[in-house]
């Protein structure tokens, strides 16, 4: 029994291994305490130190060991192959549950702590060791104290400064630089050396310098040391004489002996032509060529018999180093290194021999082994030389334990057989050779345990369609479970379907939705089973549903890209724009909204490529589009239109009842889609008719829909936008439901007494959908309650009632009906309570009395008849009652017959409606659903007197000025003798306000009387009312009105009507013969349907209406009302039109107003003239000085001649602003410009004109103006200015 395998634990870390040839491999045993509680393990070493470990000096020292167990093991440490006591060390102590040390060297040398270092983990199932872990102090020691003498080179030649810095641990980084701390240049030319040294493949004149420092970082204390200074001096020899050249050299190192021409490469390092390299495998290897030659030499790489490793060489330092890194043994060999320059070239071999470190080719592997198997431990490795392999047990040499009956070593392997419990132990393998060792310890635990799931129960994968979907069933036990996958009950196989892993997983390559369901994974071994349920979830892809596509758009318009998704409805997928590649642009223009993009005020810098990513938490979608920004354009309008129909309908997750639609939005045509519209069509039942399913939101694409069995389905899909439907898509290929046995029974099923005999069941039949299979019946079931006997079954076929015959009258039975096809039985229906057909009760009521409460009430009483003589279900008793006679007169034939029903078991009630003061008959009848029964004998009751019905015919008639007539005639329902009349009378205004109330007692033989001595023209109300000895009767009201005091004339009272309209108001005239307290004008505009207006006349003959809307016509009428506010007489029509207003035209010119106006401004403007006239003929002299004196101006002070005055006036105020006038801002007049005015003349109260128009007034205050220049004579005034100023 091949039992090779081993089984990845997911989530508790566990890890089952291979079995092999019968032999059980490896498995680690998982220590979740919440897992696996109480399960046994021997140590595992999980952490340690570095097997060559460099400590600083200036730290604590601490060596790691960690490891794992159950139970927990305990430390141990030896040093240099003796039992290391750490707690006789004060300054070592070791961390609570870790076999950890933390050495304090504060106070202590390092030294003393260096040496060789293992860890032992134990606990009651073995020991574990650690590597043997070297530890050693970094030194960083001080450069030796040397003279170093100036170097002398003669230009040209080759140069090498040696750096040889101190041996350090690790070794120190080398670098060179000046007194300034800055890195010597570096170059094809001049290069550092893996070594250290500085190599000149020539010198140059630059090269002269003293400052040529070689430094040494250790990295471990982060120390630099440098070593002396190197000077360096160039010579060109060449240009030099002896005596010179002497003097110069006298002193120095001369490096050279011979002419610094150029030649060719040599090689300075490695020297000669061939040289060999050791690398390890793994390490990186580095191979270096530095050539001496003038000009500089290029360098160039390649192997002998080959080529350089791809993907693992790179060159350095100028071409001068080869670096191959993770080197295996196919990298040995030859490497030429080739020099040239001009003037020819040279090469060196490097023979690279590679070795190796021992390696794993299959480390031992901890195993779990059940009593009484078999097992092997392998320790494979390799390595130049080939290590040597040796096995120890709990840390002890293997020939140095215990034996073991069980256990031998075959070919290096360790071979175990027939193992017993407690035989668990801790191997370790050992692999060494020259170059370093290898150290595995691998655990054997005998256990016994039944298998465990350790995958989470019900767990839920979920992958996307077409993909890869792997599900894990981890497991543990001892022995080993075997697994076993099912689905749905049904054992899966590794084969083209499924693949089942070694560790158990199973993998389908290719997910469909078929796929989806539940799985069952079943561990088993000697010790028992468990199962664990898994799920598959296997969704639609996420795909963008239509290319954003190029786009070209005006600049500060709005742009628009649409991102639809079609996705699996259980994933919800989020949205990425990307600009370019990169994030948008932190701008509020750009907007995103659930499945868009939109930059509104396009601008020139928003071109670019768009790309929208839809991302699913299981997969993702994108499409990109490009944006072109054009100048703007006049915009076309807008037109909405229908959707485009749907397209690319695909049935996706097909399932027994259910299947999922998917689709694609056809163009919204500028309206948003508002809603999607299922349809679909059952080819096999209603071929050709379309019904609507069901409806999802506009930005849906994907439908779930719930099938019926035994449908041939066809789906279309209609899209929904502001304007209307689309037309419908293409319908989907066909999806057919399998038949299956009815799901619902047979609704409104009802049981319906036909006859005495029989009983007819009815049903709603099931539609096609309901069927769910061929060959549809319904089994029907009836049986007598309560009566011990088998149900009796029909069934039948395209019918929808059944009628059962030869029943007992109204028995209860009960009733089932049941859908049937050909695939079985539909759901076990209700059982119906139903009876046969009633028949008619066979015995009338007895003992039926009658109790007369009233004149209009009576109570009837019954006994019940036997239920057993209703022969069906009782719904009550009918009371048929009819009066017979009056008790007062004879009436001339019986009335009608009036029927009162009494439900269910009712054996008494009241009969109302009766009229008082006569005799009836009544009998009683019970009743069923079949009909009446026999009635009963007749009752004769009389009803006693009730108050009369209401006096008839009321009529109040006018007698003269202060009497009214009251007339009536007697009650048509006396209900019993008349006793008199009550009348009632008051008088009432015109608000309906009442007066006073008077009674009157009237003999039962009066029907009239007449009233005196009432007010004339007063409105009076009546109420009037029969009475018997049972009271007074309802009242009948009437109104009347005395006599007016002036008897209006008889015939027609109004006479002729004229009229004459004016623009806003008609004047309307008559003729009346009446009296003139009611005499109204009513008008109306006509043709319309507003009520009169009504305007009180007052006793006149004549009348104007006012605010009459000019250009209506309005129809117009005299009327007289009586009291009552009621039209009495009237004239006829009158239709009046009142004329448009004219607009008048006036000519101003001709108006007398502006006449005098324009007379008056002319005037005006004359004498201004004449003013200007006077002045020019004075000059600029007045003899006013006096007056001047008299009213000085506190602003004008004197002037001297020579200040530019002239004559006996001078006026100061020149360069001052005049009342009304306007000066330049640099407060100088402008000679160009007149400024007199009628204030420079004549300012004052005093001043006024004559009728003539001329100026009378006495200057005051003022003086004449002078010119600007004060020479030139002024200018006439301007009228304008002088008006301004006189007003």
């Amino acid at each position: 029994m091949d039992r090779k395998r081993s089984c990845t634990l997911c989530g508790g870390a566990v890890m089952l291994l291979l079995l092999l040839d019968h032999m059980i491999n490896a498995l680690e045993v998982p220590l979740d305490p919440k897992v696996l509680e109480g399960l046994p393990q021997p140590p595992t070493i999980t952490h340690q130190s570095p097997k060559d470990y460099i400590i600083d000096p200036r730290e604590n020292i601490i060596i790691h060991c960690e490891a794992k167990g159950k139970p927990h093991p305990s430390f141990t440490w030896t040093r240099n192959g003796i039992h290391f006591d750490v707690e006789k060390d004060s300054k070592v102590i070791m961390k609570p549950n870790s076999g950890t040390l933390v050495i304090d060297i504060s106070g202590e040398k390092a030294e003393a702590y260096e040496g060789v270092y293992q860890c032992i983990a134990r606990n009651e199932h073995g020991s574990a060791l650690s590597n043997n872990i070297v530890i050693r102090q970094s030194r960083s020691p001080l450069w030796s104290k040397e003279k170093i003498e100036p170097i002398t080179v003669q230009r040209g030649m080759s140069l090498v400064l040696q750096c040889r810095p101190p041996a350090g641990l690790p070794p120190p980084i080398i670098f060179w630089m000046d007194n300034n701390f800055q890195r010597l240049p570096q170059n094809s030319r001049v290069s550092q050396a893996l070594n250290g040294d500085l190599y000149f493949s020539n010198v140059l004149m630059d090269d002269n310098r003293n400052d040529y420092i070689c430094y040494a970082r250790f990295p471990y204390t982060q120390t630099i040391q440098q070593k002396q200074p190197i000077t360096v001096n160039v010579l060109d020899i060449e240009a030099m004489n002896d005596t010179v050249l002497a003097a110069f050299l006298n002193g120095s190192d001369f490096w050279g002996d011979s002419p610094s021409g150029e030649r060719a490469p040599t090689f300075m390092q490695p020297p000669g032509m061939h040289s060999t390299s050791m690398v390890l495998k793994g390490d990186t290897l580095q191979l270096e060529c530095i050539a001496d030659s003038l000009p500089t030499p290029d360098i160039s790489w390649s192997k002998v018999n080959g080529d350089l490793p791809s993907g693992r060489f790179s060159f350095h330092s100028f071409q001068k180093t080869l670096k191959i890194t993770e080197v295996t043994e196919a990298d040995g060999g030859d490497y030429r290194c080739l020099a040239k320059n001009r003037l020819g070239s040279n090469h060196h071999i490097i023979t690279v021999v590679v070795r190796a470190a021992p390696f794993w080719i299959s480390a031992p592997q901890n195993l779990i082994l059940a009593p009484k198997e078999s097992g092997m431990l392998t320790c494979r490795a390799d390595g130049n030389p080939k290590p040597t392999v040796t096995w120890s047990v709990n840390g002890i040499p293997i020939e140095n334990s215990h034996k073991d009956p069980s256990r031998k070593i075959e070919n290096g392997n360790i071979i175990l057989s027939d193992v017993q419990t407690g035989s668990s132990a801790v191997y370790q393998c050992n692999a060494s050779n020259e170059y370093s060792y290898l150290l595995g310890n691998a655990f054997v635990s005998v256990l016994a345990e039944p298998p465990r799931v350790l995958t989470p129960p019900n767990h839920v994968y979920s992958v996307i369609t077409n993909s890869r979907a792997l599900l894990d069933c981890a497991s543990f036990g001892s022995p080993l479970p075997k697994v076993t996958w099912f689905k749905d009950g049904q054992s899966l196989v590794d084969g083209d379907l499924y693949i089942i892993h070694k560790n158990n997983t199973l993998e389908i390559n290719v997910a469909r939705p078929v796929n989806s369901g539940k799985y069952t994974c079943i561990a088993s071994n000697s010790l028992g089973n468990k199962e664990n349920h898994i799920y598959l979830e296997v969704k639609e892809p996420t795909r963008i549903l239509r290319q954003l596509g190029y786009k070209v758009v005006q600049r500060n318009s709005m742009a628009v890209f649409e991102c639809k998704v079609k996705h699996d409805p259980t994933l919800l997928p989020s949205m990425i724009w990307l600009k370019d590649n990169m994030e948008l642009p932190g701008d509020s223009r750009f907007e995103v909204g659930s499945d868009s993009l939109t930059i509104h005020d396009v601008r020139e810098d928003d071109e670019g490529n768009y790309t929208c990513i839809r991302n699913t938490t299981l997969d993702q979608d994108s499409a990109s589009a490009m944006l072109t920004v054009v100048e703007a354009t006049p915009t076309p309008p807008i037109i909405m239109e229908q959707p485009d129909a749907p397209t690319d309908l695909e049935l996706t997750d097909q399932r027994e009842h259910s299947v999922q639609l998917t689709w694609t939005p056809g163009d919204e045509n500028n309206s948003p889609i508002q809603l999607f519209l299922i349809q679909y069509e059952d080819s096999l039942h209603e071929p050709g008719v379309w019904v609507n399913m069901t409806e999802v939101s506009g930005t849906s694409t994907t439908a779930h829909l719930e099938l019926s069995p035994y449908v041939y389905y066809s789906f279309r899909v209609l899209a929904l936008n502001e304007v209307g439907l689309s037309e419908p898509s293409a319908p989907s290929r066909q999806y057919r439901t399998n038949p299956a046995q009815p799901e619902v029974s047979p609704s409104d099923v009802e049981v319906i007494g036909t006859s005495p005999d029989s009983m007819t069941i009815t049903w709603r039949e099931l539609t096609g959908l309901e069927s769910n299979g061929p060959g549809l019946q319904y089994k029907v079931s009836w049986r007598q309650k309560d009566v011990d006997q088998q149900w009796t079954s029909l069934t039948l076929a395209n019918v929808s009632l059944y009628v059962v015959t030869g029943t007992p009258t109204f028995t209860p039975y009960e009733v089932t009906v049941q859908a049937v096809n050909d695939y079985g039985p539909g759901p076990r229906p209700e059982v119906l309570l139903g009876y046969s057909g009633e028949d008619l009760p066979t015995v009338a009521p007895e003992n039926v009395k009658v109790s007369v409460q009233n004149g209009t009430v009576a109570e009837v009483s019954w006994d019940a008849v036997p239920l057993s003589t209703v022969q069906g279900r009782l719904n009550g008793y009918k009371v048929s009652y009819w009066k017979m006679r009056s008790l007062h007169k004879q009436d001339p034939e019986p009335e009608k017959p009036q029927e009162r029903i009494f439900h269910g078991n009712e054996t008494k009630g009241l009969l109302f409606g009766l009229h008082p003061y006569s005799q009836y008959t009544l009998d009683i009848r019970a009743f069923n659903g079949k009909g009446d029964g026999p009635t009963s004998s007749n009752q004769i009751f009389e009803t006693p007197e009730g108050v009369p019905g209401p006096p008839a015919d009321l009529k109040v008639q006018n007698l003269n000025l202060d009497s009214l007539v009251v007339k009536w005639a007697p009650p048509v329902e006396y209900n019993g003798h008349l006793t008199g009349y009550l009348l009632k009378y008051q008088p009432i205004n015109t608000t309906d306000e009442l007066g006073p109330l008077k009674e009157l007692l009237l003999a039962a033989n009066e029907t009239s009387i007449t009233l005196d001595n009432l007010k004339h023209s007063t409105h009076y109300k009546f109420y009037l009312n029969a009475k018997t000895i049972k009271g007074s009767g309802p009242t009948v009201t009437e109104e009347g009105v005395t006599i007016m005091d002036e008897v209006p004339p008889a015939g027609r009272v109004f006479g002729s009507v004229n009229s004459s309209v004016e623009e806003d108001h008609a004047v309307i005239s008559w003729e009346y013969l009446g009296p003139d307290r009611n005499v109204y004008v009513e008008y109306v505009v006509d043709n319309s349907k507003e009520p009169w207006k009504t305007e009180f006349v007052n006793g006149t003959r004549t009348y104007q209406i006012r605010g009459l809307k000019p250009g209506m016509s309005y129809r117009v009428r005299v009327v007289a009302k009586d009291h009552s506010d009621a039209t009495v007489h009237s004239t006829e029509e009158l239709l009046i039109t009142v004329p448009a207003m004219t607009s008048k035209q006036v000519d101003i010119a001709t108006q007398g107003w502006f006449i005098g106006l324009m007379c008056a401004i002319a005037l005006l403007i004359l004498v201004l003239l004449i003013v200007c006239f006077i002045k020019r003929n004075k000059g600029g002299k007045y003899p006013v000085k006096e007056k001047e004196d008299a009213h000085q101006d506190p602003e004008i002070q004197p002037m001297k001649e020579d200040d530019g005055t002239f004559g006996e006036y001078s006026d100061t105020e020149d360069h001052k602003p005049l009342k009304g006038s306007r000066t330049p801002s640099n407060g100088t007049v402008k000679k160009d410009d007149s400024d007199d005015s009628l204030v420079d003349y004549g300012e004052g109260g005093d001043g006024q004109f004559n009728e003539d128009g001329s100026f009378i007034g006495q200057y005051s205050g003022k003086k004449e103006k002078d010119t600007a220049e004060g020479n030139e004579s002024s200018e006439a005034p301007s009228p304008v200015n002088a008006m301004n100023s006189f007003v």
